[in-house]
């Protein structure tokens, strides 16, 4: 498919409050008026960045993940969004037997099916390293023949675990890894221009498009949220971008748009080999 659309949603969230916030959501999803293939939320979009996983978190059969699968399902879309989640040890070295908590993005099928990333840059400044246990894999979705990175928030300043691999040696043909890179955040206005410079570096070095969902308003430790979610486009063109307001937005991206630059610009040849140690 030559074309993709996406809904971003930039909400104000109630503080550690998950059934305000999935009442709100789906209020929002459903004034939706345009046709739309993916959805897309903030970060720990049911609780807003809070330090509680111990009385917050909900496992893979509680109502956050049920109230995902059962909204993708009616309308018919992918949603996708970053929850606070407890888990036996999934994605960690601690062992099986082991509860864990972890900052966790769903990509949410209509089918029912899913897929998840752990935030692998646990925001120690917050104290997010903590509570959390850090992932260790990255999450390449795959729709209607666009690949999609979904990675989270404080992922957005570490650029090697975005980039681009190169192909392994002798596979010829191999395109990109993917075609649109998706931070989810709650990042603060306070560090926004850091959020705008490397949401812009991140398109321009890994030729794709790139989307991030912030959110807006305070939250329970009354820090201020200005949004700024935005579009980016190969060439670092902003497409959409919105500061301070609550807003729906749906955009269609164009994959003979991106050929064009990669074809015109073929930077991504020219990449250094590297493999990421975990």
């Amino acid at each position: 498919m030559s074309h993709l659309t996406f809904t971003l949603i930039q909400t104000h969230l109630h503080w550690e409050d998950v059934a305000a916030n999935l009442q709100m959501l789906e209020q929002k999803i459903n004034s939706i008026q345009h046709p739309t293939q993916i959805i897309v939320l903030p970060e720990m979009f049911s609780t807003g960045f809070s330090m509680k996983p111990e009385t917050l978190a909900e496992d893979m059969n509680g109502s956050t993940l049920a109230w995902m699968k059962r909204i993708a399902a009616e309308k018919k879309v992918i949603l996708t969004g970053s929850v606070m989640m407890r888990d036996m040890g999934q994605t960690g070295d601690a062992g099986p037997t082991q509860l864990q908590y972890f900052n966790r993005l769903i990509w949410m099928l209509p089918n029912g099916e899913y897929g998840v990333y752990d935030k692998r840059h646990l925001f120690a400044y917050a104290g997010e390293h903590d509570h959390y246990t850090a992932g260790s894999k990255r999450l390449i979705a795959s729709v209607n023949g666009w690949k999609i990175n979904l990675q989270i928030c404080y992922d957005l300043r570490f650029p090697v675990w975005a980039r681009q691999t190169p192909p392994p040696p002798g596979e010829v043909g191999r395109g990109p890894e993917y075609d649109v890179l998706i931070y989810v955040a709650n990042w603060p206005e306070r560090r926004v221009h850091a959020w705008k410079t490397l949401l812009n570096a991140r398109a321009i070095e890994n030729q794709c498009y790139v989307i991030g969902v912030n959110r807006t308003g305070k939250d329970g430790n009354d820090i201020y949220h200005s949004g700024n979610s935005t579009v980016i486009d190969a060439m670092g063109d902003v497409l959409y971008e919105k500061e301070h307001e609550e807003d729906i937005y749906t955009i269609t991206l164009s994959k003979e748009k991106l050929q064009e630059v990669r074809t015109k610009l073929p930077f991504l040849k020219d990449a250094d080999d590297f493999s990421v140690m975990i």
